[in-house]
């Protein structure tokens, strides 16, 4: 790919466009004359109508370049018949980073170019008018006299308010005085009132709080700020990777190197993991640096996310915060991207094109010539590895910032409790210590790594397991608003749902019972054991509301709640000073997943969980429970030492060349017929063992071999060099292209973060 950087141009006779169809057979740019109505107004990215196949129906498109060299002769060319207004156009520096999102994760170009415009749609402006009086109070008493005399009371009542201020909001007059824009257009005629309309953005930040100044770095902290700074004056861009334990001080790090970006008049983008983590993050970006941040993520409206991008692209903000979809925001003065927690699996993208955050920041801070951070307690094993390689640079915070020393924390063998007669969810110990929290005032958080009832139906006399008629996955149990079973099952997948029978349909047997293992039953255990107890819950089921988990988060900080229990959400990156017990209720639950990432996932989530502990100045305390107390994940995580789980996790990837000691693409068949799914896999599998130099694993039924009655094939490719899975990948494309395949689809995944 060329990677000299291109400006618009707005010279040219053609247009060359990429047609809004996302499919293989057209994803290619197709050349369109530009009739002379729209010479000179057609700039690279604009949304256009163009004619398109052999009945010349309209189709929208993207101007991806202008030039003035002809693919094919006049009488040929079709010509673009209009500019679509109200579409937002895509920057040239947008369209580059779709074409290498395409080439390097494989997809079509416009599902690229759809996903690097964070806003599709240009919305109208929200608009205000007020009423100002343009008359001395003097003046207006005069006026309001006469109003008075000729029983004109809906002028009085204007009046009286406006000899009281001089200024009032146009819906409070016609609102709650009761005033028709008619008698408020008189009274400008007369010349009394002059009315105005401004527009203004929709700001979705509705914080109150003073701006405060940042506090002083110890030297590890300023030693990080000072390097990158520096490198970035002596025109040195570079990819970073900040290693901190939990309450090391990584954020007040990334607030300096912020404050630094600004002085030297650049934007920055700050992604997080997860929604959960917007409001605490925001709320101390928004102390330092007031409302020139702003933030992007899904629960904005169309009109909010169009907004923040318009007020970014006119330098009216600094800083913008939100998941990976913010990596998109076009800031034009792009200086630095920060990325926390950068070892989370949400920076993955879970539709075409497959993207990683990470990767995709790298190139995106090349184009546009600014400096990468990365930031975590557990980096992921990728970033970890090129920072022991030195194509990352690698920093180091050990120290908590309190003063305090990490959690003291302690494993629980279950096996060991259901011996000793215990079958209780909580641990002998955990209900000791949260006793003696409660006693104390000071709270506890719980996690589980499932949600509500997850689980499913079965036949406690033969085995029989209740699963979706579409899916290959078992139904569970419908669960009510009250947390009340509901004799219903569904599938999680396709919303398949059906009425649990009486009986297993196989045997009989009256016992179909429904497995339970979630946060719902936590919290009813809490309560059955300690009544007095106040529990907040905080999973997928109950942060289902634009402002949710600010509501949750905000009471718990508040100390409304004893104990706060949740899924991964409550583990991460939160900081409440007075949390000084953490209880993992279930900690091999994903050790127990197929994928070669589980032990990575297990020990990122412990450590996490016990850096939630003991935050402040009282010492905090971690029970780990778990029926696999011997496996290294759960070692390492108790002692909290990344270093020695890395030397130990690397060797199973080098073993199983898995990434990243090696690269993998995994290749998703679908397709609504069995056995025509099955001869494609095979057939793919064919090509990909003659295109390249790389192992061929398959193909196989996926691990869920059929949703919604699309059967679902999957095979993977490794090698250590990348190139040779894009060029497998790449004849792939070509051996398709001409089959316009409509029953079956093809997609890839490179170095996946979850198995298909």
């Amino acid at each position: 790919m060329n990677r000299r950087r291109t400006d618009k141009m707005t010279q040219g006779r053609y247009a060359n466009i990429i047609v809004d169809i996302s499919h293989e057979k057209v994803d290619r740019p197709f050349q369109y004359k530009i009739p002379d109505e729209l010479q000179g107004k057609l700039e690279e990215g604009m949304c256009v109508q163009v004619p398109f196949g052999m009945g010349n129906h309209l189709r929208q498109g993207y101007v991806v370049e202008i030039t003035d060299r002809a693919e094919f002769p006049d009488e040929k060319q079709k010509l673009i018949a209009g500019i679509v207004n109200g579409n937002m156009p895509v920057e040239a520096d947008a369209i580059r980073l779709a074409a290498w999102m395409k080439e390097h994760y494989g997809s079509t170009m416009i599902a690229a170019l759809k996903t690097v415009l964070p806003v599709k749609q240009a919305m109208k402006p929200k608009e205000k008018k007020k009423i100002t009086r343009l008359l001395t109070v003097e003046e207006t008493r005069g006026v309001l006299g006469e109003c008075l005399r000729k029983h004109q009371n809906a002028k009085v009542r204007v009046l009286e308010e406006l000899c009281k201020e001089q200024v009032l909001p146009y819906e409070l007059v016609t609102g709650k005085l009761n005033v028709a824009a008619a008698t408020l257009k008189s009274l400008q005629t007369q010349g009394v009132i002059s009315i105005e309309t401004e527009s203004y953005y929709r700001n979705p930040v509705k914080l109150q709080t003073a701006k405060e100044a940042g506090l002083d770095l110890s030297p590890e902290q300023a030693k990080i700020r000072d390097r990158v700074l520096s490198d970035y004056d002596e025109n040195r861009r570079r990819t970073y990777l900040i290693r901190g334990i939990t309450g090391s001080g990584k954020t007040e790090v990334y607030l300096s190197l912020i404050e630094g970006m600004i002085k030297r008049g650049k934007q920055c983008i700050v992604l997080i993991p997860e929604i959960a983590l917007t409001y605490q993050t925001l709320l101390r970006f928004y102390k330092r640096f007031g409302d020139r941040v702003s933030v992007m993520n899904s629960t904005l409206s169309a009109g909010e996310k169009f907004d923040q991008c318009e007020r970014a692209k006119k330098g009216e903000i600094d800083v913008i915060i939100g998941p990976r979809s913010a990596l998109f925001v076009p800031f034009p003065n792009l200086g630095m991207i920060i990325i926390d927690e950068e070892h989370e699996p949400s920076y993955k993208s879970e539709s075409m094109p497959r993207y990683h955050a990470r990767e995709t920041a790298e190139y995106l801070a090349e184009i546009k010539s600014a400096s990468l951070v990365l930031g975590s307690a557990t980096p992921s094993l990728e970033a970890y590895d090129r920072a022991k390689k030195g194509k990352y640079e690698l920093f180091t915070l050990n120290r908590r910032l309190t003063g305090g020393s990490l959690a003291t924390v302690s494993v629980i063998d279950l096996r060991q409790e259901l011996r000793s007669g215990n079958r209780s969810i909580f641990s002998r110990r955990l209900q000791e210590l949260i006793e003696d929290r409660m006693a104390k005032k000071e709270q506890t958080m719980l996690f589980l790594n499932r949600r509500g009832y997850a689980g499913f139906v079965s036949c406690r006399s033969c085995g029989y397991v209740m699963k979706c008629p579409h899916c290959d996955v078992s139904l569970s149990q419908h669960i009510g608003q009250a947390g009340q079973i509901k004799g219903r099952m569904v599938c999680h997948y396709c919303g398949y749902e059906t009425v649990q029978p009486p009986k297993c349909p196989s045997c009989g047997s009256p016992y179909l019972l429904g497995f339970k293992a979630g946060t719902q039953q936590i919290e009813e255990q809490l309560y059955r054991r300690f009544p007095k107890v106040k529990v907040l819950r905080m999973d997928g089921d109950t942060t289902r509301t634009k402002d949710s988990y600010e509501k949750i988060l905000t009471a718990f900080a508040q100390g409304e709640a004893d104990v706060l229990v949740g899924t991964q959400m409550i583990v991460k990156g939160h900081d409440f000073p007075n949390v000084t017990l953490v209880g993992v209720l279930a900690a091999d639950l994903s050790l127990n997943d197929s994928d070669y990432r589980a032990g990575e996932r297990t020990f990122q989530l412990l450590t996490q969980a016990a850096g939630r502990a003991g935050r402040g100045q009282k010492p905090g305390e971690v029970i780990i429970q778990t029926y696999r107390p011997d496996h290294y994940s759960i070692i390492r995580a108790a002692s909290q030492d990344y270093e020695a789980f890395y030397e130990e996790e690397i060797l199973y990837r080098e073993i199983g060349a898995y990434p990243p000691a090696s690269h993998m693409m995994a290749i998703l068949i679908t397709a609504m017929q069995e056995e025509k799914g099955d001869a494609l896999a095979r057939k793919i599998a064919d090509l990909a063992g003659k295109a390249g130099n790389a192992a061929i694993i398959g193909p196989a039924k996926a691990s869920i071999g059929k949703i919604n009655d699309i059967y679902r094939f999957v095979l993977y490719c490794k090698s250590t060099d990348y190139g040779q899975l894009t060029q497998i990948k790449d004849k792939i494309e070509q051996y398709l292209f001409p089959l316009a395949l409509k029953e079956e689809n093809v997609q890839f995944d490179f170095d996946p973060i979850d198995s298909f």
